[in-house]
């Protein structure tokens, strides 16, 4: 059972760094399950503003970075499989970077796992090319799915295996 706790606030905020989401999601429990969960917390990230975009920017690191706070360690595992030791492929990420950056004024954010770094860099590329009203929309799609990945890893039940036995 998912509670409206402040523990439950703060795991909201790190699968999606947006006030107004975690509120509204919040304001939808108790929540059976994560499988309950997961309908509201779509639906209410289907309407980020530019403002709310920019929020939860505000805790992302940028593709290839260690990045620090409460989603760091997610980030991290979300970008291990396009992690890459390719000096060209490293140093066309970081020009792709800069370049996003020059032009829209706000890191690269993508929905990482299960894509490989070239995958990535292909969709950088691609994103150049948007106009802004589309990259916004783009965005916005791409921290829905981050933070729908994220939901069920924070809200997991304890393994068996950690929990004290009784005897």
């Amino acid at each position: 059972m998912i509670q409206d706790t402040p523990s439950t606030r703060a795991s909201l905020s790190t699968a999606l760094h947006v006030s107004r989401w975690v509120a509204e999601v919040a304001s939808g429990c108790p929540y059976a399950s994560v499988d309950s969960l997961l309908p509201v917390a779509d639906l209410a990230a289907r309407s980020l503003s530019a403002a709310e975009v920019d929020e939860a920017l505000s805790t992302h690191p940028r593709i290839g970075s260690a990045g620090s706070g409460s989603s760091a360690s997610l980030s991290r595992s979300e970008q291990a499989a396009s992690s890459t030791d390719d000096p060209a492929l490293v140093a066309a990420m970081a020009a792709g970077n800069a370049a996003y950056e020059e032009r829209f004024g706000r890191i690269f954010l993508i929905r990482a796992a299960g894509r490989s770094r070239p995958e990535i860099l292909a969709e950088l590329q691609r994103r150049l090319t948007l106009s802004d009203a589309e990259e916004s929309r783009e965005v916005a799609d791409q921290l829905r799915q981050i933070a729908l990945l994220r939901l069920p890893v924070l809200f997991a039940p304890p393994s068996a295996s950690s929990s004290p036995e009784v005897s």
